[in-house]
C-alpha cells in the first residue's frame, strides 16, 4: 500500500515496486489522500478533481492495481482527529505487509500532513479501542518513506533500494496518463511548459528523459546499497532504483521480514 498526498505522488515515488508487486500477483493500494483539486495552472475545482480521479484510475490500470483518490482539498490537508481516523480505516481494510508513503520534511504541506497521519496511525491501527468499529490490526505494518533530497532536519537515509529496470516502462506508462501534472502543471510550476512537445511518442520519450532520469540518479545515488543487497556485480548493472528509507513509527524491517516483503530482492538481501 501506498499512500500520497496527491493523486500522481505514490506513482512517483513507488510506481516501479508497484509494479513488481503486481506482476507477482500481489493486491497493490495506492492512496491519494487529496483529490488534486489545486494542482493546474487553468482549470481546478471539482472538474480538476474529476480529471485527475479519472488520470489516477487510469494509472491504475495500466499497472494492474487499485486506487482510491479521497474527497480532501488539496493544499488545505491538515493531520486532523478526523483524517487520521480515515486514515487508520484504510489501513485496516487494506491489511497492508507495508506501507510507503511521503517524509515528514517534505517540501509540500499535504506532503507533510500525509506523512503525519500516515505515522500517527501506525501504532492506531492495532488498538482495538481506537475507531472501535474497524476491526484492528493484529501487528504494525512497516511504513517505509519514499526518497527525496531534503536535508534538513535530516536527509533521506535509504535502507532499502529496489531495482526498478523491469518495471521502467511500466511506471513510465502509469505517469503518461498523469496528463494534467506531468504535461501540463508541473511544466508549468517549473518553466518548462514550452519544453513539453505535442505528440505522443515524443511525450513518452520525454518523460523518460524527466522521470525515468530521477530513478537513474537514485541508483547512482544509493550504489553502496545496492552492492549490499544485490551483490557488488549484480549492482553495478542496475540503471532504474526505488529507495526508502523504514520509519521508526511502523514496523521495523530485518533480513527475514525485508526478504518477504521485496521478494524480487536476491537471497543476499
Amino acid at each position: 500500500m501506498a499512500i500520497g498526498a496527491h493523486p500522481d505522488d505514490c506513482d512517483i515515488g513507488a510506481g516501479g515496486v508497484a509494479a513488481l508487486y503486481a506482476r507477482a500477483g500481489h493486491q497493490v493500494d495506492f492512496v491519494s489522500v487529496t483529490n488534486g483539486d489545486a494542482g493546474h495552472h487553468h482549470i481546478g475545482g471539482a472538474p480538476l478533481a474529476r480529471q485527475r480521479q479519472g488520470e489516477a484510475h487510469a494509472a491504475a490500470r495500466v499497472a494492474g492495481i487499485r486506487y482510491t483518490v479521497l474527497d480532501n482539498h488539496d493544499g488545505e490537508l491538515e493531520p486532523t482527529l478526523a483524517n487520521r481516523r480515515q486514515i487508520i480505516r484504510l489501513i485496516r481494510e487494506t491489511r497492508p505487509d507495508v506501507i510507503f508513503t511521503h517524509r515528514p520534511n517534505d517540501y509540500h504541506p499535504d506532503h507533510r500532513a500525509t506523512a503525519q497521519l500516515v505515522q500517527d496511525a501506525a501504532y492506531t491501527v492495532t488498538v482495538p479501542g481506537s475507531v472501535a468499529l474497524s476491526p484492528h490490526l493484529s501487528s504494525n505494518p512497516p511504513v517505509l518513506f519514499m526518497s527525496d533530497r531534503f536535508q534538513r532536519p535530516y536527509p533521506f537515509t535509504p535502507d532499502t533500494a529496489i531495482a526498478i529496470d523491469d518495471a521502467i516502462d511500466i511506471k513510465m506508462a502509469m505517469l503518461f496518463e498523469h496528463t494534467s501534472q506531468v504535461f501540463e502543471w508541473l511544466p508549468y510550476n517549473q518553466g518548462i511548459l514550452h519544453e513539453v512537445p505535442e505528440g505522443e511518442q515524443e511525450r513518452r520519450a520525454w518523460l523518460h528523459q524527466h522521470y525515468a532520469a530521477r530513478d537513474i540518479d537514485v541508483a547512482d545515488r544509493y550504489r553502496e546499497l545496492l552492492e549490499r543487497l544485490y551483490g557488488e556485480e549484480a549492482a553495478h548493472g542496475i540503471c532504474h532504483v526505488e529507495a526508502f528509507e523504514t520509519s521508526e513509527h511502523g514496523g521495523q524491517l530485518t533480513s527475514e521480514s525485508r526478504r518477504r516483503l521485496f521478494p524480487f530482492l536476491p537471497d543476499l538481501a
